[in-house]
């Protein structure tokens, strides 16, 4: 009974807790580092050739690929200042870089994670291998 009552008690805190989060400002919520994951089959065409370019460290199309990442806004997990290093992922039909961009922090060539963002930082999906 004891038991019970104990996971009610954490589902409860966990319920409050994900109800206090969807209902916070956007400036709380951007601390919070999304979940979501993306399957790389799932990913656009353009994204699975940039990470395995990432992989063989290059060559890149973009000057500024592989540049430090600041994660300022903390959208992705807290890590020291040059873990994480960021690479365009070409958009079809735009000019310019675009908003579609791989993060991957770790090792350049062998990284620990890397993240995909469609939407210019504003969200990030985990990519699953």
């Amino acid at each position: 009974m004891e038991h019970r009552a104990q996971s009610a008690r954490s589902l409860t805190t966990l319920a409050i807790f994900a109800v206090a989060l969807l209902s916070a400002p956007d400036s709380v919520r951007a601390l919070a580092p999304s979940t979501e994951d993306i399957a790389i089959a799932d990913m656009p065409r353009e994204a699975r050739e940039v990470l395995a370019q990432i992989k063989t460290d290059g060559p890149f199309r973009y000057e500024r690929d592989g540049i430090v990442f600041g994660n300022r806004e903390h959208r992705l997990p807290v890590q020291s200042r040059a873990y994480y290093h960021e690479y365009t992922v070409p958009t079809p039909g735009v000019k310019s870089r675009g908003g579609r961009r791989i993060v991957c922090g770790g090792p350049r060539t062998a990284p620990n994670a890397c993240y995909y963002t469609s939407d210019h930082y504003q969200t990030f999906r985990r990519i699953r291998e």
